[in-house]
């Protein structure tokens, strides 16, 4: 079952993903980049050719500082000049969640049963790296590719993705015939589901977890076509949605998660905001673009926020 009879895997073939879809050792044994192995140098060349009228269109969210329900540990940002004759800000913040938008490192998350993360390496307790391997400071340079906006809403013609109907792998490959897209190694994939829209057409409070979103099926898709990295607004599907067993012992769905980041080696773009880039996609007829998103660099971080841009 798969992308090719659009069927989703049972529990017993997704628990096989781990093996399926895991790229241990592909790139080396020291490796620290994992499918971002895919932007080659004329993948790059490629996606700055897509620039056509210079625009540049921002597909992040405002950094949030205040508290919620999806935001128990907001932001901090402080602002003082004291005596000093100039402005001194102060900002702090967790990184991770269902609010700022951020990237989540390939040491984010462990394998199944814990200890280990991408690439066989070991976690030493607390569940950090043992060796400097994994953290975000390796992407220092950036992501830098053709992106590619899946615009699901649009397609299904609905205002967003409802609960309950989760997108599938086959579903992405629909909309990149539909949009005139051919899949391409090194590409960033942007999943839009309408999260913006959902909240406020339905009037429905974030919480932890995505009311809707992304079912495991597409992790098919993303390493069939040998993407480089993910970016969505709604995050993984909710359990009753995936008709699967989570993969972690907790509450929030993580079946994507799981298997992009500790097996597949793919980074995860979260809390994407995507209205303004669909918008603009949609007068100019075309939804792929340069793609840039650089991290700050943290020595030792599990992930960074970002501000991924697209450059139409």
């Amino acid at each position: 079952m798969g992308l090719s009879d659009r069927t989703p895997p049972t529990a017993e073939e997704y628990a096989a993903y781990r093996e399926r879809f895991c790229n241990w050792g592909r790139w080396g044994d020291d490796d620290e980049f994992g499918t971002l192995n895919h932007i080659t140098p004329e993948a790059r060349r490629a996606a700055a050719a897509l620039v056509q009228t210079g625009e540049a269109v921002s597909m992040s969210r405002p950094i949030d500082t205040h508290a919620g329900p999806a935001n128990p540990y907001p932001a901090h940002h402080f602002v003082g000049a004291g005596d000093s004759g100039a402005m001194a800000d102060y900002f702090g913040m967790f990184i991770h969640g269902f609010v700022q938008t951020h990237i989540d490192a390939l040491c984010h998350l462990p394998v199944d049963g814990g200890g280990k993360f991408w690439n066989g390496k070991e976690f030493a307790k607390p569940p950090m790296p043992a060796e400097h391997s994994g953290t975000i400071d390796f992407w220092r340079d950036g992501i830098v590719t053709r992106g590619v906006l899946y615009d699901v809403p649009r397609f299904r013609g609905t205002d967003y993705v409802a609960p309950g109907e989760p997108v599938h792998g086959w579903e992405l490959a629909d909309v990149a015939a539909t949009q005139g897209i051919e899949p391409r190694p090194g590409d960033a994939v942007c999943i839009r589901s309408g999260m913006d829209v959902y909240f406020d057409k339905t009037g429905t409070s974030q919480g932890m977890g995505s009311n809707a979103g992304v079912h495991a099926s597409a992790i098919e898709f993303l390493y069939e076509t040998e993407a480089s990295c993910l970016t969505w607004d709604f995050q993984d599907a909710p359990q009753e949605d995936q008709g699967i067993p989570n993969p972690m012992p907790i509450r929030i769905a993580l079946h994507v998660h799981h298997v992009l980041l500790p097996y597949m080696g793919m980074p995860i773009i979260d809390n994407a905001d995507f209205e303004a880039v669909a918008a603009r996609c949609a007068d100019l007829g075309r939804w792929e673009f340069q793609y840039v998103c650089a991290p700050l660099v943290l020595r030792y971080g599990t992930g960074s926020p970002v501000n991924p841009l697209a450059i139409l």
